[in-house]
């Protein structure tokens, strides 16, 4: 009796994958960020974006663009490819654009006005190391950068997915996004929150952007209505997971190992899961969390979401 072939599902390697797109990004960074840019410009936008971070933004978008362009996968005729090639390109723009953006806002964050952190990815921040104005104009130029990338003059790309792209970046930056969490985030020291509050927070402020990154990898992938709630899901709760195992970080991890300063949270009277649960319940929703972030990829109709799954169990048993 023959073996039964395993489920597509059921096994993935993520490290050649990951490894793969790692490799096609940085490349696409190091090659388009802070060139040209006058008076030193350059060296402060290449120093905040290059050699550091996960990349997990970017990995969900390449993610998702594949996973739901999996779905129309088939045997192509020369416009079918010259279309999947735009795409292609399409995505790993946003992939690097989104990454802008969360390097922009990092720069920003960790400035004397709002953070005051010294430490970011295991080297001083950017306003340590350049100044404050150079500072605050590299995260200027990273942000404009990013929506530069998704409007390329003469592309391929079709008008519409580029403006979708733009629209949903700037979504989940805006007030509506990351901007208006971090808002929420000051304006909440010393501030007991309640689980929603705290919620609707973390929502805007962290997981707007990582849930932005995998809408824009699904408008690349061309997903289908059904398969595009499924993953706006996937990236709701992804990105909220991702915010409760950093409070569980800034707990229990040291400044080595996250490559920031560690227990700055408290330090500021900051709300967080942790102040607010405690240690095992915020534990228990990070898996609870997860467990949703599987169910929505399992009703995206998708025939392969490997990636996703495997990034979403990363996010929450990630050490740093």
């Amino acid at each position: 009796m023959s073996a039964v072939p395993m489920p597509l599902q059921s096994v993935f390697d993520t490290g050649p994958w990951s490894l793969h797109h790692l490799a096609r990004v940085e490349q696409a960074l190091s090659q388009w960020v802070g060139v040209d840019a006058p008076a030193g410009l350059g060296d402060a936008m290449r120093y905040a974006v290059l050699d550091g971070g996960k990349r997990l933004r970017p990995l969900l978008v390449l993610a998702a663009h594949e996973a739901a362009g999996s779905a129309g996968a088939s045997a192509e005729g020369g416009a079918q490819a010259a279309d999947r090639a735009a795409m292609d390109d399409a995505a790993l723009r946003a992939a690097c654009a989104v990454e802008l953006i969360h390097a922009y806002s990092l720069v920003h964050d960790d400035m004397p006005c709002m953070d005051n952190d010294v430490l970011r990815r295991g080297k001083p921040t950017v306003h340590v190391k350049f100044g404050e104005a150079a500072a605050l104009l590299a995260g200027d130029a990273l942000q404009a950068f990013a929506f530069e990338l998704l409007t390329p003059g003469g592309s391929d790309i079709p008008a519409v997915t580029q403006a979708t792209l733009c629209r949903l970046l700037a979504h989940a930056a805006g007030s509506a996004g990351m901007a208006g969490g971090q808002a929420i985030d000051l304006a909440s020291v010393g501030v007991a929150l309640t689980e929603d509050q705290l919620r609707r927070m973390h929502l805007l402020k962290t997981g707007a952007l990582l849930q932005g990154s995998v809408l824009m990898g699904a408008v690349c992938g061309r997903a289908s209505p059904t398969a595009y709630q499924a993953l706006s899901d996937y990236g709701a709760a992804m990105g909220l997971a991702f915010q409760v195992v950093d409070d569980i970080l800034d707990v229990v991890a040291d400044s080595a190992t996250l490559g920031k300063t560690a227990g700055k949270d408290a330090a500021a009277d900051k709300p967080t899961y942790v102040s607010l649960l405690g240690l095992q319940q915020a534990q228990a929703h990070a898996q609870d969390l997860l467990a949703q972030a599987h169910a929505a990829l399992a009703r995206s109709g998708l025939p392969d979401t490997r990636a996703l799954a495997a990034l979403a169990d990363m996010v929450v048993r990630r050490s740093y």
